[in-house]
């Protein structure tokens, strides 16, 4: 009997049985019937142990499968990738539903094939037909939890839909308020009614321990809420703290003097959503009648302080207008001469004075040896950079390292034909503060008047290679107008095995990581909006020439999600 195709109707019983097993199994070695599953709806989660993003995922998968199991009409099947039988047994223990037996591989590969699963955790959900509902399931688990049941597109459009209501008539009872709790809590554990922060202006900080970022703006930030605080502000903070580990929150926490969600408060998660959280540390800001004042000023406080208080739109005019005045008048030896520190170094130890740099077109490179992406990019720019020095001696890159130690920094900038800031170097930090680097490989593109040409030089080099330089506007427009005639020569749409349930359309883009050879790109990509999913022209129109045969499975954890590679 036919199982169905990925995104049609499946026969569950054909769909997860083999020829020699009918049933499922539990953690306790008990054996269900696939046929008990019939007329349920079913969710086929597809993890593995050894995947960080699944391991994170599976207790909350957990709470909400427990929520629900009193409804008698939800189950959900594991599929695993586990590559020893020891790692299935240990992972499977910790959960409450049934599995495919860790000895049929087969019907696991099988699955994973059938509904295309390029990346765990990744679930899918069946209704009592089974029909699926979704491939979508873990982003609806994580955005919804037990809201989200009975996973239809109807029910998510709902959620969506009252989020969007919730938007339009926002308080912050109803941002911090929820059915079980009516309280913030203090680093003692005292709990603070809401109903006592109503009518002051209030900092939302999302925030990790874990994440070093928001560990080293915690610091600036505690001495920017004493200050606020001191000068008699009507001000507040609370921590929405995202991680899944109690212990740094705890240790975390002791050092903030403001207030905080409760751990794991459910809350928190909806709060990140509610506010498109795309990157940490952030601060959304909360005026006095409960509205978003400002979506993050995380940033406005490194750079400004206390004179960024109290975020209205016209003091943020007036910073902006200061930044320009700076902008305008930078040099290079404004942003890289700091005391005796005027100099940067060649790989030998050799100091460079950096008025010798004067008049070039530098690009600084901020990078590390224990950073994948940057280890990746490092040949491809090593390339670039012989091809743009060949043709202009006026050209030269500066690495500004985030290794963690001199052994590292050594053995990194060693492979390196340009010049560095030592290790350690504190205009690092202030580098990295005046130009918003959030995370690398980065790169910074400084014109010969010592003006910034641009902050986004990485993914313009990635897309252009050495035909990027010099970087100016002028040029990057001319490039602009080649694509675009080349690009009238692509067709509007592909398919593509990589993403094969919808066409990509040939799209318009600010910029993007391909799903084939995730290197970033922009200016123009085949994408798909339903999914999130891109790829560079080239890879989406080059034809497939590989070999047949088999290949060796193989992952790499990103963020939320284990790719297969």
């Amino acid at each position: 009997m036919a199982s169905g195709d990925e995104s049609g109707t499946h026969d569950l019983v054909s769909l997860l049985s083999s020829g020699e097993r009918d049933f499922l199994v539990r953690k306790n070695g008990d054996q269900v019937k696939i046929s008990d599953l019939v007329g349920k709806k079913v969710g086929l989660y597809f993890s593995a142990s050894w995947c960080g993003p699944c391991r994170r995922f599976t207790p909350d998968f957990v709470e909400v499968y427990e929520e629900l199991s009193s409804k008698g009409d939800f189950e959900v099947v594991f599929i695993s990738s586990d590559k020893v039988d020891e790692a299935f047994d240990a992972y499977f223990a910790k959960m409450p539903w049934l599995a495919i037996p860790f000895s049929d591989s087969e019907t696991c590969k099988h699955l994973k094939s059938l509904f295309k699963v390029r990346g765990i955790p990744y679930l899918v959900i069946l209704d009592g037909s089974g029909e699926v509902l979704s491939d979508h399931g873990v982003k609806i688990i994580k955005d919804y939890g037990s809201e989200g049941y009975p996973f239809t597109p109807e029910r998510v459009k709902i959620l969506r839909e009252e989020e969007e209501a919730a938007k339009k008539e926002q308080s912050l009872r109803s941002i911090l308020v929820s059915k079980s709790r009516d309280f913030v809590i203090s680093n003692t554990g005292i709990k603070i009614p809401v109903s006592e922060l109503e009518g002051k202006t209030v900092g939302l900080y999302f925030s990790m321990t874990v994440h070093k970022g928001c560990r080293e703006f915690t610091s600036k930030l505690v001495e920017f809420y004493e200050k606020i605080k001191g000068q008699g502000n009507n001000f507040e903070i609370v921590l929405i703290y995202l991680d899944d580990e109690e212990e740094p929150f705890k240790q975390g926490f002791e050092t903030m003097p403001w207030l905080a969600l409760p751990f794991k408060d459910k809350s928190c998660e909806k709060l990140a959503r509610l506010f498109e959280l795309t990157s940490l540390p952030t601060i959304v800001i909360i005026s006095p009648d409960g509205k978003t004042l400002n979506p993050n000023v995380a940033e406005i406080i490194e750079e400004h302080g206390a004179e960024a208080y109290p975020f209205t739109p016209q003091k943020l005019l007036e910073l902006a207008e200061i930044e320009k005045a700076k902008n305008k008048s930078q040099t290079l030896e404004s942003i890289l001469v700091s005391g005796d520190s005027d100099f940067v170094i060649e790989t030998s130890g050799s100091k460079v004075p950096v008025s010798e740099l004067v008049g070039k077109t530098i690009l600084l490179y901020f990078s590390a040896q224990w950073c994948p992406p940057c280890r990746d990019f490092l040949p491809k720019f090593i390339a670039i950079y012989d091809e743009i020095k060949a043709k202009d001696g006026a050209f030269e890159v500066i690495f500004v390292s985030s290794d963690r130690d001199q052994f590292s920094f050594d053995d990194y900038f060693v492979s390196m034909p340009w010049l560095a800031l030592p290790f350690g170097d504190e205009r690092k930090a202030f580098l990295q503060q005046k130009f918003k680097v959030r995370g690398i490989p980065a790169v910074v593109a400084i014109g010969p008047s010592g003006k910034t040409l641009t902050t986004h030089a990485r993914p313009l080099l990635q897309a252009h290679g050495a035909d990027a330089y010099p970087f100016t506007e002028e040029h990057l427009e001319k490039l602009d107008k080649m694509l675009e005639e080349m690009a009238k020569g692509w067709p509007e749409k592909v398919k593509h095995e990589l993403h094969a349930a919808h066409e990509l359309i040939k799209t318009r883009t600010n910029g993007y990581e391909c799903g084939a050879c995730k290197e970033m790109g922009q200016a123009w990509s085949f994408s798909c909006e339903r999914c999130d999913f891109d790829l560079h022209p080239k890879c989406a129109l080059k034809k497939d020439t590989k070999e047949g045969g088999k290949t060796k499975e193989s992952w790499t954890c990103e963020g939320d999600v284990c790719r297969k590679t």
